[in-house]
């Protein structure tokens, strides 16, 4: 009975593991969210962080234990890269809304974490800054769309895409799906992605993988000598995204059911994030 019950746990674990992976995926290459945002968002952040960080350290046991998560993050690229990109041009105002409430779910979970060690008033400088840098980066996406190009990239700026890619991954409150558009490689990008063009599949995962093993290790390296400043420009970059992506508000019963999205999305990520002390302590 017990070991029918502890079998069960762990298949809910997987699935569960493999859908946060999903969720981090989309944002990866949704415009306007951050993977590293939706990992904060589900509870997973500084334990991807560190165990990337460490990848060598038990890296038979931490194959088998983020391999589903892994998964969930790859299909979720590759599989809704397509799909995303056609909710944004047709419904951008409600998965907007959606993500907005997503996120400031996560806050009351965000700020206790940051306090985990003590506050320090001048955490706020650093939290000022990384809200700052993040509004200011928004103002790129306008004339980004303008800056679109179909032009075909060589291997070596599609590495450094998928690069760039993995760095949206990772960093909180970074969208880098806009700098892309910057770049005038997005729609590129992604119609490699969701046909599984090797010539931009290859290239652009080994940029990836490159860009969060090492990023992985300065983020991790600061938590351990600046955790809380860390984490203020982590809260910075994560409100500042929810300010840079909203999209205004109507009076009309559309805009009433993007309110309701967000109040869903609100709430479940604040009832999601709630249980994450139990999951830190289940480690």
């Amino acid at each position: 009975m017990q070991s029918c019950f502890a079998g069960t746990v762990r298949g809910v674990r997987l699935v569960s593991d493999f859908l946060k992976g999903l969720v981090i995926g989309i944002g990866a290459i949704a415009p306007g969210v951050s993977g590293g945002t939706l990992a904060i968002l589900l509870g997973v952040y500084e334990e991807i962080t560190e165990a990337l960080a460490h990848i060598f350290t038990d890296f038979k046991k931490k194959v088998f234990k983020y391999a589903p998560m892994a998964l969930g993050i790859v299909l979720g690229v590759l599989v809704f890269s397509r799909v995303i990109h056609y909710l944004f041009e047709n419904f951008e105002i409600p998965v907007k809304y959606l993500f907005i409430g997503l996120m400031i779910g996560t806050f009351p979970s965000l700020k206790k974490q940051a306090d985990k060690q003590g506050f320090r008033y001048r955490y706020l400088v650093i939290f000022i800054l990384s809200f700052v840098v993040t509004l200011l980066l928004s103002k790129m996406e306008g004339s980004a769309v303008r800056a679109v190009s179909h032009a075909r990239p060589g291997l070596l700026h599609t590495a450094l895409y998928g690069a760039i890619v993995g760095l949206g991954t990772l960093l909180p409150g970074i969208s880098t799906s806009f700098i892309l558009m910057y770049l005038g490689v997005y729609p590129v990008l992604l119609e490699g992605l969701s046909g599984l063009d090797l010539s931009v599949l290859i290239p652009a995962g080994i940029g990836a993988v490159l860009s969060i093993l090492v990023f992985a290790k300065i983020i991790n390296l600061l938590f351990q000598k600046a955790y809380g400043y860390t984490y203020y420009a982590i809260f910075g970059f994560t409100i500042g995204s929810v300010f840079s992506i909203f999209p205004g508000i109507g009076w009309n019963w559309r805009y009433l059911l993007c309110v309701l999205l967000l109040v869903i999305g609100c709430a479940f990520s604040y009832r999601l994030s709630s249980y994450e002390p139990d999951k830190q302590s289940n480690k």
